[in-house]
Order: C-alpha cells, then sequence, then structure tokens
C-alpha cells in the first residue's frame, strides 16, 4: 500500500535519501512509498570525538549526512524535501568497528567477532527541508556469531563482501551464514531499522500503511 501525505503538517513532495548504499536503497523501495525517491550522497566528515557514546555517534553521524545532502539540494527540491540520513557501526565490548581498511583488518574484525555477541547500532535522522524540523533516533540489535575457523574467515574475505561494510559482514548476503542468531531488529543490522523509520515518517504525516 501506498504512502498517505496529510500536507497540514508537512509540505515534502519527495523523500532524499542521503545515503549510496544500495541495501538502504532497496530498503527504502520496499517501502513502496507514491513519493518519490531521489538517492543524493555526499561525502560527509565521519570523524567524532573519542567520549561519544556510540548511540550518539550513529545518531549525530545520520543527521550529518542528512544536512550535508539538504545542501546539495536544487532551490525547487529545497524547499519541499524531506530528507533520510542514517549511519551503522558494530560494537564490541564497547570498541567501534568501522569499515575494514583491507583484508587483513577484515579478517582481524571477523576473528574478534567470532563466537561472540556484540551490538550493531543504526541512527536515522529526517529533516524536513521546508520547517527546517528534525528528527533523530537509533535502534541497537545484539548480533551472536558462530564460532569460526581461521580458513572460514579468509574464504569469506576472499569473497568481497565484507571490505564496504562495518564489523567486515554483510548480514543479508553469505554473512547470514556466520550469523548464530539475532536479538533485534534485522533491518536494523542491513543498515536501515524500517520499523523506526516508519514510525518517524508517521510523526511528518507520511504514513506507510
Amino acid at each position: 500500500m501506498g504512502v498517505t501525505l496529510n500536507r497540514g503538517s508537512s509540505n515534502a513532495s519527495r523523500l532524499v535519501l542521503a545515503s549510496s548504499s544500495p541495501r538502504r536503497r532497496e530498503l527504502v523501495a520496499a517501502l513502496d512509498l507514491s513519493l518519490p525517491v531521489l538517492i543524493l550522497s555526499s561525502d560527509t566528515d565521519e570523524s567524532t570525538p573519542p567520549d561519544w557514546q556510540p548511540a550518539q555517534i550513529v545518531e549525530q553521524l545520520g543527521l550529518r549526512k542528512a544536512k550535508a545532502s539538504s545542501e546539495l539540494l536544487k532551490d525547487e527540491q529545497a524547499a519541499d524535501s524531506l530528507v533520510i540520513g542514517a549511519d551503522t557501526i558494530v560494537v564490541l565490548d564497547g570498541i567501534v568497528l568501522g569499515k575494514p581498511k583491507d583484508k587483513g583488518d577484515a579478517i582481524r574484525m571477523l576473528t574478534d567477532l567470532q563466537g561472540r555477541e556484540h551490538e550493531v547500532f543504526t541512527g536515522v535522522a529526517c529533516l524536513d527541508t521546508s520547517t527546517g524540523r528534525e528528527l533523530v533516533r537509533h535502534r541497537m540489535t545484539k548480533v551472536k556469531m558462530k564460532p569460526l575457523d581461521r580458513a572460514t574467515i579468509e574464504r569469506y574475505v576472499d569473497s568481497g563482501e565484507p571490505m564496504d561494510k562495518a564489523g567486515s559482514y554483510g548480514i543479508q548476503g553469505l554473512g547470514a551464514t556466520l550469523v548464530e542468531r539475532i536479538d533485534g531488529c534485522y533491518f536494523n543490522v542491513v543498515g536501515l531499522p524500517l520499523s523506526l523509520l516508519s514510525d518517524m515518517l508517521a510523526e511528518f504525516n507520511i504514513h506507510v500503511i
């Protein structure tokens, strides 16, 4: 079912996804919105102060991405868009694991994660360009990895899948075979918690169902 839009509280005539991630693009498309969706990512500084907690990191980076993309909108688009920014990190023992620098880094991360539970945080930010209203939230999912031997880890890294993913695995791909269980939202681990996003859109009177 398509989106229902009440223009009394939002003038948005399009959604803007501030991400180049094909996974987030597919998830937004899965909502089957009748509003057009524009993909507009930007180069955003992702450095954060060392004392920021995981929830603060993903929320602020999601908002930073949304703001950066909103600045790239053309004049006619900037007046009536709802910009969505998101950021995902993997946290093990309080340490943030980003995207691997190389194969060796990916092997190191997966060796640390194997057989253990870690947390995945995704922050979502919505920015209404017509009013300047910002809404920022996050979700956390716990993920338990199977025990993995070195050969399995190396074969997975050689597949190339881990190289552009936080924590060096993709749960929606081959990485699903490495995961023993999850506690929380699956789509949060993929990179965009759809349940949370739909609740946030509803606060702008954009209803998915």
